[in-house]
């Protein structure tokens, strides 16, 4: 039997700043979170697997039963039979005695630290009196961990929370960028990678899921439109651990994903009262479930929003999977495919945006901020702002099998003349960017202008392999 070890990728800068500080410092209490399946504990349990550790992996039990799991780790660790046999009234008669008996520097880590907040509204005071009164003098890093991206920036980040300002160093993880994708599909092309992207996300067990050695056609039939596969399940699995009456925030949720991206499209389209909505949209935007966006142009943050979800993969069950179980329940994988091809490419086309977006941060105009602007019914889909130097770069994207042509451009420059940033004082470049390339006219036009860039598929991925 051939048994196949997950490799460790990426997360190079988190590794450093863990290795950094656990060099630099003899004690330090750091704060890891971000949503779930992102690889918090794969990381920790990277950075730990060379070093004296402790890991503790807290669950819905209750509190003294997770106490005494804990109990036997550290009993475990200590090889001391004589202290897993003592029945510690607390965390802190626990942790005192504990650190007693350890002679040598360590790594405690609390894993899903979130669910002893839920069993005690009091863990927060508990483990500040730990960190002053056993951990902080000693040669200990204290690494306290968490999904629930809320209850993390509240009770444990927030400056109300008993343990603000004796953290030493904070780091919320997030996906990966799209790049970082040609370390889990190497032989696959950048189209091909884009698509995986597309409904998968940057998230490390969703694309850990995949067979590397197939196309996205051949991963949507057999690994997400698929009843029993991980994927075609997780979203819901993951809001119904977060809400106990999803129904209505599955509404919302699935209207956003529609194209419903204003609060108006969203109540009319969910029939739902507009004061509830309101509130579903705040607890989601709290959540971190979806985010709430503006012109990257405009200063005041009141007025124009538009609703997304965070992520792609929410973003592509909503769309495609959540309406259609009756086919997927029914394994007609082919029939779905065909229904939704016209919508798969739109949404290709979406994501196509954002990694052009991306791109866009990493060219040589020191960009502040990256975005879409929109006003009316007109839209751009790239803005990067230099704010000190008064430049300004507008881009569009074309995901189709047609070249680009003048005409684009024509349109773009047309469109900008409604942006309202720095009028009469602003640089101005144009960029556009597209999957199947330029016409001989456009691309003759870009050789006798400095201020505009054109990106095909080629240059996109050359300058994902550069950066």
């Amino acid at each position: 039997m051939i048994i196949m070890f997950k490799q460790f990728i990426g997360r190079r800068k988190e590794l450093e700043w863990l290795e950094k500080t656990y060099k630099d410092t003899q004690n330090s209490f750091l704060i890891i979170y971000g949503r779930r399946r992102i690889g918090k504990t794969e990381l920790i349990k990277e950075f730990s697997k060379d070093k004296d550790h402790i890991y503790f992996l807290a669950t819905i039990k209750p509190e003294i039963e997770n106490l005494r799991d804990m109990k036997n780790i550290m009993a475990d660790f200590l090889k001391d039979e004589v202290f897993n046999r003592i029945e510690f009234r607390g965390w802190e008669d626990l942790f005192k005695e504990f650190t007693n008996k350890v002679k040598k520097r360590l790594i405690i880590t609390i894993d899903e630290f979130p669910y002893l907040i839920e069993q005690n509204k009091a863990t927060p005071s508990v483990f500040q009196k730990i960190w002053d009164e056993n951990l902080k003098d000693k040669q200990v890093m204290l690494i306290l961990c968490g999904s629930s991206i809320g209850m993390m920036e509240t009770e444990v980040l927030g400056y109300k929370s008993p343990l603000y300002g004796r953290r030493t160093g904070q780091w919320k993880l997030e996906p990966f960028k799209f790049k970082e994708l040609k370390q889990f599909f190497p032989k696959s092309s950048f189209e091909d990678r884009l698509q995986f992207y597309s409904f998968l996300d940057g998230i490390p067990e969703y694309l850990n899921k995949m067979n590397a050695e197939k196309n996205p056609e051949w991963n949507l039939k057999n690994k997400i439109f698929k009843k029993g596969e991980y994927l075609y399940e997780e979203a819901e699995n993951l809001l119904r651990q977060e809400f106990r009456e999803p129904r209505n925030y599955f509404s919302i949720l699935q209207a956003i994903s529609e194209g419903n991206t204003k609060y108006g499209e969203i109540c009319n389209r969910t029939d739902l009262d507009k004061s509830m909505v309101s509130q579903y949209l705040k607890n989601l935007i709290d959540l971190h479930v979806i985010r709430k966006e503006f012109p990257v142009t405009q200063k005041k943050e009141s007025r124009n929003a538009h609703y997304s979800l965070s992520d792609n993969y929410f973003d592509f069950w909503f769309e495609f999977i959540y309406p259609s179980k009756s086919l997927i329940e029914e394994d007609k994988q082919e029939i779905l495919l065909n229904k939704i091809k016209e919508r798969l490419r739109t949404h290709f086309s979406s994501v196509f945006e954002q990694v052009c977006r991306e791109i866009v941060q990493k060219l040589p105009y020191d960009f502040s901020k990256v975005g879409r602007w929109w006003e009316g019914n007109k839209e751009i889909d790239v803005i990067g702002l230099n704010e000190k130097e008064n430049v300004i770069l507008i881009g569009e994207c074309k995901w189709s099998k047609k070249q680009v042509g003048t005409y684009l451009l024509n349109k773009l420059t047309e469109k900008s003349e409604n942006i309202k940033w720095k009028i009469g004082k602003r640089e101005e470049h144009f960029a556009l960017f597209s999957k199947s390339g330029f016409t001989e006219e456009l691309d003759n036009l870009a050789k006798q202008r400095t201020d505009l860039e054109l990106y095909d598929l080629e240059r996109l991925k050359k300058n994902h392999t550069q950066n």
